[in-house]
């Protein structure tokens, strides 16, 4: 089952990325940089509108593909101030949730409550499980998660350079499988 192309909770709504948006993302990005790049490796080597409009054609693909659904957070009158997505990469019925938002819209719960839409939307298109990872020296990410009830199952190397190396993993399972 493929996800809802927009969810919202009334207060925030996610969407799914437009390929005409690379001047909107590369702004958000841009204006974030000095806050992006410390965990955000695809941040660390600054960021170029040809990197926004790379983003747009892999979310696209990916998309059709099935195996990452990434979403626009944005305002009420469409404002782009973060991004967010189900990613299929855990295998066995998994789904990765990642996540981030421009600088000025952080500390308010809207990266909290994108991921708490996140999680109702993996779950209702089937996922036995769902994931987050985030650098362990990230402590306001590793909030996300704690609140929303996922269990730290662990740490391990990061895949991907960038910040200290160390992933921080969350889990939670679907509520059919809890204890």
């Amino acid at each position: 089952m493929e996800p809802a192309v927009e969810l919202s909770d009334g207060e925030i709504r996610l969407r799914r990325w437009r390929t005409d948006e690379a001047a909107a993302l590369y702004s958000v990005v841009h204006d974030s940089l000095d806050h992006l790049a410390r965990f955000m490796p695809w941040a660390a080597d600054r960021y170029s509108e040809a990197d926004a409009v790379e983003f747009l054609a892999t979310t696209e693909r990916e998309w059709q593909d099935g195996e990452a659904f990434s979403y626009a957070i944005v305002t009420d009158d469409d404002e782009i101030i973060g991004a967010c997505g189900l990613m299929t990469r855990i295998g066995d019925g998994g789904l990765e949730i990642g996540y981030w938002l421009g600088k000025p819209h952080t500390g308010r719960g809207v990266a909290t409550r994108a991921t708490a839409l996140l999680v109702t939307e993996a779950f209702r298109i089937g996922a036995n499980r769902v994931e987050i990872r985030h650098d362990q020296a990230n402590e306001r990410s590793g909030l996300i998660p704690a609140r929303l009830g996922f269990t730290r199952v662990g740490s391990a190397p990061a895949d991907l350079a960038g910040g200290t190396g160390i992933h921080v993993h969350w889990r939670l399972p679907a509520p059919d499988l809890l204890p």
